[in-house]
């Protein structure tokens, strides 16, 4: 057995001397010998559960991680905490529970680590705010940390071709216009979800799979294999022997998730038309590093990114695609070759980015993935905008639309629901600008995504007839001009929330603009007249959350951040 020297590292303060006996009778109460209560004491994190498909492969995965961990000599101590999952919690108030998980599951696996000495972590996630929450967890704590995904779901196949939940949530709109029959929309549902795993395309679990790897804070290639896949619990053993050789080295986080690295991730969100919801998460990691990067920030990297890999839910492929033609790695070596990336990042591995591609050959005969000299597009598959509507930005999925440009009447709704209702009705005209406001991260409270507005709407055949615009934000998985994030939010008395029907509205995601067509005094005068409009959540979970959260420009997070420090966990 390796001796391991615990004089600096945090379970010396529940293994070490003769006043930790008592803790040290726990450890025995549960198995431990002696060897295993002195060596490193590793958490091994997720966020298994019955919830939902993305996190039900997870326990099985931490089983694997466990084993790496004990080959290199340390001790797995293993642990869940929550999810909230986007796509059952859509559409409904329980939508308001998402963004507040997130930062749930960091604080419950910070309080974890702390409450144990724990001095090392390795964390699976497989949903949408449990890969940024446990990403965030491991900034904070900087300890010796690995990310790993739990993988994605495998396609499903519905008429002979591959579909995903996005075309069940559309296909919802398209029954209710009368365009699909009750018994094709049963078949469908039955068909589209075949496995464990989280939502296929490159929605915001898949997108922030792929930040993991461009962060440098997951293992190469560990991304892409589907749930189901015996091979991903190779990269579990991997990861778990990984963390070991981190303590070794006293390779922390904050080394790895600098603002090159965060550079990075934004710039394959863009290449690879990934959700907008990463412009809310990378600014919520930095904020833990006590690195400044914002929306501005991220809507920069954006705009000078060449969208290249042709996936949903603009494009042709899903995540087992890019898989079979190498992952997220090709992905990465594209951008490489073409200049795109900071290859002087250091990754998990101990090595740099570039060092982690160096024989990463670029494969041909496929159009998964393009290189940047023959792009989809030119600029990002997402852009930030600004103006008089949004001074404080806002983001919209440019990816496979082809108009850039709209501009129309204002449809003001004061949540999701009316929207909704208003939209399955189809109590709308071609040419309006659909507003749902009061839903950002302290008016709804939650920030809720809009999928199934969205989806209905092309599921009725006029995605690309109407625009959007909300305060709170657009699932991975929406298509169309429709704008997120646009802050100041309507409970702070924001722009948006001085909007009244019939405002006319211009977007233009070339010149990345958001205004109405109000004169300042007319909105100086508006605001003078807005009264605060009280939520419905006046206790509890959501009622703190609100109290807490910041604006979505900054990533909407609920503390001070490292900069606010006086010392760090990893150092006690």
């Amino acid at each position: 057995m390796k001796r391991w020297d615990k004089s600096k590292l945090p379970s010396r303060h529940v293994t070490e001397g003769a006043s930790r006996a008592p803790h040290r009778s726990y450890y025995y109460a549960m198995g431990l010998t002696e060897d295993e209560i002195n060596q490193p004491f590793i958490g091994v994190a997720t966020c298994w559960n019955e919830a939902a498909p993305c996190n039900i492969a997870l326990s099985r995965q931490a089983q694997a991680v466990k084993v790496g961990v004990k080959a290199e000599g340390g001790t797995p101590r293993e642990f869940t905490t929550i999810t909230v999952t986007d796509g059952i919690a859509m559409g409904h108030q329980g939508m308001k529970s998402s963004l507040v998980s997130r930062d749930v599951i960091t604080d419950s696996v910070e309080l974890t680590m702390r409450g144990h000495s724990y001095d090392a972590l390795v964390g699976l996630a497989g949903c949408d705010k449990s890969l940024p929450g446990m990403m965030m967890a491991m900034v904070r704590l900087n300890v010796p940390s690995v990310f790993m995904y739990g993988g994605s779901i495998l396609p499903g196949k519905f008429h002979g071709k591959d579909v995903t939940v996005q075309d069940v949530f559309e296909a919802v709109g398209k029954h209710a216009a009368g365009g699909m029959s009750d018994e094709d929309l049963h078949e469908l549902e039955c068909v589209a979800c075949p496995s464990a795993g989280a939502c296929g395309g490159q929605f915001t679990a898949n997108t922030m799979a792929c930040v993991s790897e461009a962060l440098g804070l997951a293992l190469p290639g560990s991304a892409g294999a589907p749930a189901p896949y015996e091979s991903r619990d190779e990269y579990a053993v991997a990861s778990g022997k990984a963390v070991m050789k981190l303590i070794e080295m006293n390779l922390r986080p904050r080394d790895i998730v600098t603002l090159k690295a965060l550079e990075n991730a934004a710039t394959v969100v863009a290449a690879s038309g990934g959700s907008t919801n990463a412009a809310l998460h990378l600014p919520a990691i930095a904020h833990e590093a006590g690195i400044q990067f914002d929306l501005h920030d991220v809507a920069a990297i954006f705009k000078k990114t060449p969208y290249i890999a042709d996936l949903k839910p603009a494009g042709k492929y899903v995540a087992k695609d890019l898989f079979e033609i190498g992952g997220v790695p090709v992905l990465m070596k594209a951008l490489l070759d073409g200049g795109f990336l900071h290859g002087d990042c250091i990754t998990v591995t101990g090595k740099s980015l570039a060092e982690n591609l160096k024989d990463v050959v670029f494969p041909k005969n496929q159009d998964v993935v393009r290189p940047t000299s023959n792009p989809l597009s030119p600029t990002g598959g997402v852009v930030g905008l600004k103006g008089n509507l949004a001074t404080q930005g806002a983001i919209v999925k440019v990816a496979g639309m082809k108009v850039l440009q709209f501009q129309g009447p204002a449809r003001v709704f004061d949540c999701e629901e009316d929207a909704f209702e208003a939209v399955e009705k189809r109590n709308y005209k071609e040419g309006e600008v659909l507003v749902i406001r009061y839903e950002g991260p302290r008016g709804g409270p939650g920030m809720r995504e809009m999928l199934s507005t969205t989806a209905a709407l092309y599921g009725q055949g006029a995605g690309d007839k109407v625009a959007l615009i909300t305060d709170g934000r657009f699932s991975g998985a929406t298509r169309g001009f429709c704008v997120g994030h646009v802050g100041p939010e309507a409970a702070v008395g924001g722009p948006i929330g001085l909007l009244r029907d019939g405002d006319i509205i211009t977007m233009d995601a070339d010149k990345g603009i958001l205004r109405v067509e109000l004169s300042d005094e007319e909105l100086a005068k508006r605001r003078k007249e807005w009264k605060p409009r009280k939520h419905d959540f006046q206790s509890g979970a959501l009622w703190k959350f609100a109290q807490l959260v910041g604006d979505a420009e900054k990533g909407a997070v609920t503390h001070p951040g490292a900069e606010a420090e006086t010392h760090i966990y990893a150092d006690i």
